[in-house]
């Protein structure tokens, strides 16, 4: 009831000193303020919260997804290709000693952008590894330091749109996979380096002793069993061996692991390797390892294929690559930890133990209590002493745990065993997984971040490698083929097979031609991908939405299936990758030497930019009756080779620009030859016969292009005397440059010769000691800086040329120092 009597009172007074509309409105948001009694206010001051603040205004509405407050940007429409003239002086286009050659004109055109770009430029990734850091490892963060954090943590829009990804340039993007290709290069070194320690006879020897008489007889069965027979005698070798390797192998170090990217140069300043990694990196330290039975997981795998060898069996070393990405969207190698403030388990356990000590020794002396037992409410709680903790000391420590190595749950090297009964690889992992004959069980998921199959690559004991990817990849062709090289350019799959065509045998086998079916038969069993962003790149399947600018579907082509995006999205037609076409526009056929037949209708037009100049439009579109604005694109189908007119009576055809467009050798026109060299329009003059430059493409600086006059085109019976004429004008050259050398050479031993006629001028009739005696002193100066006498010679040179005298002899006309004087 007081309360309200104060409330009332409150009330009261203001309501007599309100004189306006504003004063009210104050007046209300007091008399609200005020409802709140007194003991609630005291929890709220002590909550640290104002109960008179203002209430906070209403938030904004949130804009939608797609609006924007600015304006779209329009982009400047590119120009059509066009082409200009220039004149240009005869001096600036060739200079030639003898025989000047009529002006020539420089062809200029300019490249549209639109046309030209390519769709592919920016790469994106489907899956975001942002969050992974954080959930992916919650086992392993278990043995970590234990933080609690009792802050609010509110994840917003904006947080979310900064630790997207964002796409590569195409000049990082080349960047990136010449860094791919060098890192794979690197590695398959590495893996054929430690594939010859295997056969090392040292850690053969060393490991052999493991083998009992029984596994031997398991691992190598006998003619005389059946097919089943060898392969399940095979099995229970592998079993029994792997059941005691795994035992008696120790794994103390860690592997190789994923290469990450780093998001910035200052996270690699700081970054060191772990303190546990891989010690074994030369051969000796390897030996070590077969004696002592530990070491990382890639080296027990490797020693297990030692092993097997060393037993008669026939084994590959398998290792599953990790070289850096190409792509844009992958987890990042991170932040540097920071050693300041962290501090390990035992560390904290013994501070913990420090500080209950300062306790239990205050409360002894009654200084002071600890607050959370006098919050207790408990009336003996005060009277509660808390037992003694000794930090752990030297004399008496706690067993030491051995420290757990944080890799990925799938290996990164295993083995691979032919089951001669089958004649097939079988691959073998006893330390990671524990398993034979399930290469199923090899394959990381896409969001671990140590481990990623991108190309697996077996060695045999002789050295040579195979590709084996598709045998463990569940899904090749939509995912792992676009990590690989092969996806990342159009020569990619050609310098893979040049690459491992180094480790080689030099011909197929039988036992590969075996494997070669067996991958294939895999590869084309792959079902269809289930999600759409898988469809994109595939080789085999293809979506409409998926399509490029250029890529049409061929005329009455049958769907394979459908799929939707999610349960209400609509059902999208799959196609055969086959049944998809390349368009283009008329321009690019003229210059893969086809054209367009009359009369055929375009199968799709290339949008232009926004915005578009009227002048800037190009004759295809201004001839389009339906006036559609774009570039009209046309495939394959709808062209045929083009053909330049004849050479008739030895005229060659030539364009407007004085030359023939010769951009693929079936443009040749029929009755004439095309000489393809620098020469060829200087010997053509010389010989007075008819030609036209061949205009072989263009040389694009920035969107403008100039054109490349390279070789000539003349009548069919002037080649051979062109061709003849081009090899004299060369012989002259190089004899004009030969007597230029000659000619050199010859003024430097002159002045050589005349500077030891000049020497032994001064001095005439000097002692040899005498005159070694007095080089050594004249050789420095006071300083003692090397000082020379070059003026002196030259006097005594001009001495000599004067009186036709040198050293105290006559020259001899006729024999000079074994060169005829000039």
């Amino acid at each position: 009831m007081a309360g309200r009597k104060r409330v009332a009172s409150r009330n009261h007074a203001t309501n007599a000193t309100a004189s306006a509309s504003g004063s009210s409105r104050q007046t209300r948001s007091s008399a609200r303020r005020s409802d709140v009694p007194d003991i609630y206010r005291q929890m709220l001051v002590e909550a640290d919260v104002q109960p008179d603040a203002p209430l906070p205004e209403r938030p904004l509405k949130r804009r939608r997804a797609g609006q924007r407050n600015e304006e779209p940007i329009k982009t400047p429409d590119s120009p059509e290709v066009t082409t200009k003239t220039e004149d240009i002086d005869d001096e600036e286009d060739a200079q030639f000693e003898d025989v000047p050659l009529p002006a020539a004109t420089v062809q200029t055109i300019y490249r549209d952008s639109d046309e030209e770009e390519d769709d592919d430029d920016i790469q994106f990734e489907d899956i975001d590894f942002s969050s992974l850091p954080a959930n992916l490892d919650k086992a392993e963060d278990a043995s970590k330091d234990i933080v609690l954090d009792f802050s609010t943590q509110t994840a917003t829009s904006s947080q979310k749109t900064a630790d997207r990804r964002k796409p590569i340039s195409r000049a990082e993007k080349y960047r990136r996979i010449e860094i791919h290709k060098m890192h794979l290069l690197c590695l398959l070194a590495h893996v054929a380096r430690r594939n010859q320690w295997c056969n090392d006879a040292a850690v053969q020897d060393t490991l052999r002793a493991l083998l009992t008489k029984k596994m031997v007889k398991y691992l190598n069965p006998g003619t005389q069993l059946t097919q089943f027979g060898r392969t399940q005698s095979l099995k229970d070798g592998l079993e029994q061996l792997g059941t005691m390797y795994k035992t008696k192998f120790q794994i103390t170090e860690q592997g190789l692991r994923r290469a990450l990217w780093a998001e910035n140069e200052e996270h690699l300043k700081g970054y060191k390797l772990p303190d546990d990694i891989e010690s074994s990196r030369e051969k000796p330290d390897f030996r070590k390892a077969a004696k002592s039975l530990s070491g990382s997981r890639d080296v027990g795998a490797q020693l297990y294929c030692a092993l097997l060898r060393s037993a008669g069996v026939e084994a590959r070393l398998v290792c599953s690559l990790q070289p850096l990405a190409f792509t844009s969207g992958g987890p990042t190698l991170g932040k540097p930890p920071k050693q300041e403030g962290k501090l390990s388990i035992a560390a904290r356990y013994a501070q913990m133990q420090q500080d209950a000590a300062k306790i239990n020794s205050t409360e002894s002396s009654g200084e002071a209590a600890d607050p959370i037992r006098r919050r207790l409410g408990h009336p003996n709680a005060m009277a509660f002493q808390v037992p003694t903790m000794h930090p752990p000391s030297s004399s008496r420590e706690a067993p030491s745990v051995p420290k757990r190595i944080r890799e990925s749950r799938y290996p990164i090297y295993w083995v691979e065993i032919l089951d001669e009964a089958h004649q097939k690889w079988q691959p073998v992992d006893p330390l990671v997984t524990d398993s034979f004959w399930k290469p199923q069980k090899m394959e990381p998921p896409a969001s671990d971040r140590e481990n990623c199959m991108t190309y697996v690559v077996a060695f045999e004991a002789d050295g040579t490698a195979k590709d084996v990817t598709r045998r463990y990849a569940k899904a090749y062709n939509a995912k792992t083929r676009k990590m690989r090289i092969e996806s990342a350019e159009a020569t990619g799959e050609r310098w893979w097979r040049k690459v491992l065509r180094a480790f080689s045998r030099g011909f197929t086998s039988d036992l590969d031609q075996i494997e070669n079916n067996e991958l294939t038969a895999t590869e084309l069993r792959e079902p269809m991908p289930r999600n759409i962003a898988d469809f994109k790149d595939h080789p085999i399947y293809a979506l409409e939405r998926h399509f490029r600018r250029n890529e049409v579907l061929t005329p009455g082509a049958s769907a394979s299936g459908t799929i939707g995006a999610g349960s209400n999205g609509p059902l999208e037609k799959i196609y055969r990758r086959k049944d998809v076409q390349i368009a283009r526009s008329r321009e690019k056929w003229y210059r893969m030497g086809r054209e367009v037949l009359p009369n055929e209708v375009p199968v799709k037009f290339l949008p232009k930019r926004a915005k578009q100049k009227a002048d800037s439009l190009d004759d295809e579109e201004e001839d389009d009756p339906s006036g559609t604005v774009g570039t009209p694109i046309y495939t394959f189908n709808q062209t045929v080779e083009f053909k330049h007119p004849p050479v008739i009576n030895g005229k060659v055809p030539k364009n407007k620009f004085g030359n023939l467009d010769i951009y693929v050798p079936s443009m040749v026109p029929e009755g004439g030859a095309y000489v393809a060299d620098e020469l060829g329009a200087r010997a053509a003059f010389i010989l007075g016969v008819d030609y036209a430059p061949a205009l072989t493409g263009f040389q694009f600086k920035g969107r403008q292009g100039t054109a490349v006059l390279y070789g000539v085109v003349v009548a069919a019976e002037h080649e051979e005397a062109v061709r003849t004429v081009i090899t004299g004008l060369k012989d002259r050259e190089a004899d004009i440059e030969k007597e230029l050398r000659t000619r050199e050479a010859l003024k430097t031993w002159k002045l050589f010769l005349r500077g030891l006629r000049v020497r032994q001028r001064i001095w005439e009739g000097v002692d040899s000691e005498e005159e070694t005696n007095h080089q050594d002193a004249a050789r420095f100066d006071d300083d003692g800086n090397e000082v020379a006498q070059q003026h002196d010679m030259e006097d005594a040179a001009q001495q000599s040329d004067d009186s036709g005298e040198a050293g105290g002899f006559m020259i001899d006309d006729d024999y000079a120092g074994g060169f005829m004087l000039d």
